[in-house]
């Protein structure tokens, strides 16, 4: 008896209706089909979603590199819930989750689709808590600033995964392992935060002097980016106690937590590597990993 036919059996068809989803997607998760990389990305001020630069340009050249995904799944830093819920809706909206930009910012439509069956399947494969099903939301800036130079015909459907804000930075990294097997079945995982992120500290007088860091920041994204190139994760789950300039980096872990996604998705064999390596305003670093 194959295995649809022996669950079919024991919970009966009604059931097994609603957990078809699951199967379509995961019933060949067990072969070794090309495995896509994880990415983490600093994605910055929302403005690097319609300007030509050096950050979206080397977004726009990851998405041609990278073998196009069948689905892309983000993790982003502005998407805060208690529990945590998956974007099931087939058509999920842009949102414009930000304030004082130029209009044209806010006219960005990114149209790309959703998909509830990967939404279901993602679900099913997430143990470690209920996930649920959220047809409110949609694709905020962390998400369609990035993906929108990644993926500008807007044809691969996008989702996300919220960030269950009232648990600590392992609850995240252990929930993130049991996405692995969707690198194998062609979705792209990205999370989307920055590594460094201090908006009280910025030195806005110096946004536009390129690369411009203060020394605790720099020393801190150098720390950072070398436990990350070690395997050191323990190390980067407590970066409370990693070092003290850590504090001032990570004033509050809604941006530093969709990293921790990402690295929680590295195996043996992924090679590490570090893009858009850049200090911003003194404050903020928009240092990216590519992993695999």
């Amino acid at each position: 008896m194959k295995r649809e036919e022996f669950i079919k059996t024991i919970i009966g068809g009604a059931v097994m209706a609603t957990l078809q989803p699951f199967y379509n997607w995961t019933k060949e998760l067990s072969e070794e089909d090309t495995k896509l990389p994880v990415l983490f990305i600093g994605h910055g001020s929302p403005m690097n979603g319609i300007e030509d630069n050096q950050f979206s340009q080397t977004w726009r050249a990851m998405g041609q590199k990278i073998e196009k995904p069948k689905a892309v799944l983000v993790i982003s830093a502005h998407w805060l819930t208690r529990g945590t819920h998956i974007t099931a809706m087939n058509q999920p909206k842009t949102i414009h989750d930000f304030g004082g930009f130029p209009q044209e910012l806010f006219e960005v439509q990114y149209p790309a689709p959703g998909n509830p069956e990967l939404a279901l399947a993602t679900k099913q494969l997430i143990t470690k808590t209920d996930v649920g099903l959220d047809h409110d939301w949609g694709l905020d800036h962390g998400t369609w600033t990035v993906v929108r130079h990644m993926y500008p015909e807007a044809d691969i459907p996008v989702l996300q995964l919220s960030i269950d804000y009232s648990k600590p930075a392992e609850y995240h990294y252990e929930l993130a392992k049991q996405l692995a097997s969707l690198r194998k079945k062609g979705v792209l995982i990205i999370g989307s935060g920055n590594m460094v992120h201090n908006l009280r500290m910025v030195a806005w007088d110096k946004l536009n002097e390129p690369e411009y860091g203060f020394d605790w920041a720099t020393e801190i994204n150098s720390i950072f980016k070398s436990k990350i190139a070690d395997g050191n994760h323990k190390a980067l789950i407590d970066y409370e106690t990693l070092d003290k300039a850590a504090k001032l980096a990570i004033p509050t872990p809604d941006h530093y937590y969709p990293m921790l996604y990402s690295l929680a998705l590295q195996d043996k064999k992924d090679e590490i590597s570090f893009f858009n390596d850049k200090a911003v305003g003194g404050s903020l670093t928009m240092t990216s990993v590519k992993i695999g």
